[in-house]
């Protein structure tokens, strides 16, 4: 109700609702809606939308994605599990284009749904283009086409081989260097993580406590750089300042020595007490956060 109060005060006409036409079911703009209703408005600009119920579903992630009140990292890891099953073909890419968060998450929620034909060979990418699951034939294609005529282009070895023109230019480089067209993964050291595991802080893993306090042990610098990676705060405009507040205080210790040093003398103290106000503003914020945070618990 505090977004829709929100819409209500600001007084300015708001874009059109979007609506699944077949089902007369809201895809997005609830908030609007209701902002409308308590406005006492009897009409409201409408865009239809005509496609099936679960392409309606796909469009209400997007639009919420890119406007609106972000969805939580539990909302858009439930999302992508739907999507999975209702577009198996959907490259993680893709899918994780949708719903705002990465792909590797996405293919980690596929292997637990275990979702997806019996001997499925391709997805459909971003670029609604169709790619090969496993380029291992792709790449032996590609190499015997190099070996035979070294003249083809990138993009005519890709064409045949059903891969990219960037796959064609590493298996030409192994080519060159001897090697086998498929890379065979590294062995690991006893005791070394995998790539997967690059972070013993990942937020998308990890309960919010557990999470809060691995966070705790990591630099400032580290945790800002994955909060921007997160769409929920970079893809509005709250989150934006949020980041560009937070990026302020990731300056180095020496930066910060250098920045005291420069402060002149007759101006020390008032930078001081703005310096404490400061703080003192930041420890409401986080008290607020806190106390956010547990009320959701």
């Amino acid at each position: 109700m505090e977004h829709v109060e929100m819409l209500v005060a600001a007084g300015t006409p708001l874009p059109p609702i979007m609506v699944h036409r077949p089902t007369t079911r809201v895809i997005d703009g609830m908030h609007r809606l209701r902002a409308a209703m308590l406005l006492g408005h009897k009409t409201i600009a409408v865009r239809f939308f005509d496609g099936t119920e679960e392409d309606a579903f796909v469009l209400a992630v997007k639009s919420n994605i890119t406007h609106g009140l972000p969805l939580s990292a539990a909302d858009r890891r439930r999302a992508a599990e739907r999507i999975i099953t209702t577009h198996p073909r959907w490259s993680d890419r893709m899918i994780a284009s949708v719903v705002g968060t990465s792909a590797k998450t996405v293919a980690e929620i596929r292997r637990n749904a275990d979702v997806g034909a019996a001997g499925e060979l391709t997805r459909i990418g971003r670029d609604g283009r169709v790619r090969p699951i496993d380029v291992s034939e792709g790449r032996r294609l590609a190499h015997d086409m190099i070996v035979s005529d070294p003249s083809l282009s990138l993009r005519q070895v890709a064409r045949a081989a059903g891969i990219s023109p960037e796959t064609v230019r590493d298996v030409r480089n192994r080519v060159l260097r001897g090697e086998d067209p498929v890379p065979r993964p590294r062995p690991r050291t006893p005791g070394e993580r995998g790539t997967g595991d690059r972070s013993a802080c990942r937020q998308a893993d990890l309960p919010g406590r557990a999470s809060a306090e691995c966070e705790a042990k990591t630099p400032p610098a580290v945790v800002v750089k994955r909060l921007r990676a997160d769409p929920a705060l970079r893809l509005n405009e709250n989150g934006r300042d949020l980041l560009r507040l937070l990026n302020i205080h990731t300056v180095r210790s020496e930066d910060w020595t250098r920045i005291i040093d420069s402060v002149p003398p007759h101006r020390m103290e008032t930078v001081a007490q703005l310096a404490r106000s400061c703080a003192e503003k930041w420890f409401e914020i986080a008290s607020r956060i806190e106390q956010n945070a547990s009320n959701m618990a």
